[in-house]
């Protein structure tokens, strides 16, 4: 029998997996901090995140473990919330290993998010996962603490590949949603000077990466990225374009500042330039649905 557990799954990335795969799989797990019960044949299973508590004998046997834990980026970066943000993904991370290593039929392939901040900030070069480079800031170390709390612990059994998403754009969540709305009111100009990159993703290819991933049994770090980055100037007039508003305020790096503390946020989010390319999918043949920022739009849009 074919079993997919999703750790932290009731969330936008999560519930975007659910529906790609619930027709994939004969079984789904879901561990969340909610209470533990079954909806539309799916099973929720209560866990922490933290420590054994009962949820980890659903590992047994599973086919696929994709594991999605971690505090949301999008917060003001107090110390509490970098605090938060660090741990919440090495403490899954460590828990998990130790649940895969218990497991007598361990999971056969393991699937760990991890993001595309993990590279420098980058206005010329593309980073791929060859010779991309690491850059040194608060997301960054994040990043490289999370792959190597995951990759440390070795599972002889149990194959494991980093997940480097980018944005994902999707119709029920995730960054597009405030984007839009942006755009929508007037203030959708370029953020901060315009020229860093956006490196995106639309939902439908996020999930069919994570699908090929699994039947290509591909692992070690895989950027999960469409293949054009876009500058956020360029991002920002397509995006006005296809909501109908016929102009877009900048938004200075001033504004952000005075903006994101607001919306309780930090600007790095928006101004830090991704320039990140699938390499590793594109060589296994990987084709995207939605390369096009135009045809994602629409797609979202329409």
């Amino acid at each position: 029998m074919n079993k997919l557990v999703i750790a932290s799954g009731t969330g936008f990335l999560g519930q975007i997996l659910v529906n790609h795969f619930k027709n994939k799989f004969e079984k789904i797990v879901i561990l969340t901090r909610g209470k533990s019960q079954t909806i539309d044949g799916i099973k929720y299973v209560n866990w922490n995140a933290r420590t054994f508590t009962g949820w980890e004998k659903e590992l047994e046997n599973a086919t696929v473990l994709i594991n999605l834990a971690g505090k949301s980026v999008d917060c003001r970066y107090t110390k509490e919330n970098k605090k938060e943000i660090l741990w919440s993904r090495i403490d899954s991370t460590k828990i998990l290993n130790k649940a895969v290593l218990n497991c007598k039929n361990p999971p056969q392939h393991w699937l760990n998010s991890s993001t595309a901040t993990i590279y420098r900030f980058s206005l010329d070069k593309q980073m791929d996962e060859i010779d991309g480079e690491i850059g040194n800031d608060f997301s960054i170390n994040v990043a490289l603490s999370w792959e190597k709390a995951f990759f440390k612990t070795e599972t002889p059994k149990t194959m494991k590949t980093a997940l480097r998403t980018s944005i994902v754009l999707g119709k029920n969540g995730g960054a597009f949603i405030p984007l839009k709305t942006l755009a929508k009111i007037g203030f959708g100009g370029k953020q901060g000077k315009g020229n860093q990159f956006v490196s995106w993703i639309h939902e439908d290819d996020f999930a069919s990466a994570v699908d090929f991933i699994i039947q290509k049994e591909m692992t070690g770090v895989i950027n999960i990225v469409s293949p054009t980055p876009i500058r956020n100037a360029v991002f920002m007039q397509k995006l006005r374009k296809i909501v109908g508003f016929p102009f877009g305020i900048p938004m200075t790096k001033f504004f952000l500042e005075i903006g994101s503390f607001f919306i309780r946020t930090e600007t790095e989010l928006v101004l830090k330039s991704r320039n990140v390319i699938p390499k590793r999918l594109l060589e296994n043949g990987f084709r995207f649905k939605f390369g096009d920022i135009d045809e994602a739009f629409e797609n979202l849009l329409h």
